[in-house]
């Protein structure tokens, strides 16, 4: 199993891919976060209700002290998982994880009242939307940084 592969499970659920490493207090640990996490955040419910469209039930669901967390974990599991395996070898390849975790924490703290184009999308919705500049600006800083070395 490669790299690539251990970094889906970890997506699948941050702590799977560390299981695969054989790195099983490690990975048992990023599970037992990410359940308490979900669980205080109301995360399932408020996933349950951004995707039939109750974005204002999801809002008032949401207890945003925990959901802050969840951002920071995932990516950080998401890369220990892979650089554990062998992977992101290659010069500044963990920014793309640590900016992921940056914005998705930013859109967090902005879902609640932030629109686009006279849409709110909320807690679940406007963090996933949030992932594509991330991954674009993440990665137009790796290769400017790469070119000053």
């Amino acid at each position: 199993m490669d790299a690539k592969e251990k970094l889906l499970w970890s997506i699948a659920l941050p702590g799977f891919g560390q299981l695969l490493n054989g790195r099983y207090l490690k990975g048992f640990f990023f599970i037992l976060c990410e359940v308490v996490i979900n669980v205080q955040s109301n995360l399932n419910e408020v996933i349950m209700l951004s995707f039939n469209g109750e974005i204002g039930k999801a809002i008032q669901q949401t207890d945003y002290q925990w959901l802050l967390f969840y951002p920071c974990l995932y990516f950080f599991a998401m890369w220990d998982a892979f650089k554990d395996a062998g992977g992101g070898k290659e010069p500044y390849s963990f920014l793309p994880f640590l900016l992921l975790s940056y914005f998705l924490t930013i859109a967090v703290i902005y879902s609640a009242r932030f629109e686009l184009f006279g849409v709110l999308f909320g807690p679940v919705w406007f963090p996933i939307i949030c992932v594509f500049p991330g991954v674009l600006i993440s990665l137009i800083l790796k290769k400017i940084l790469n070119m000053n070395k």
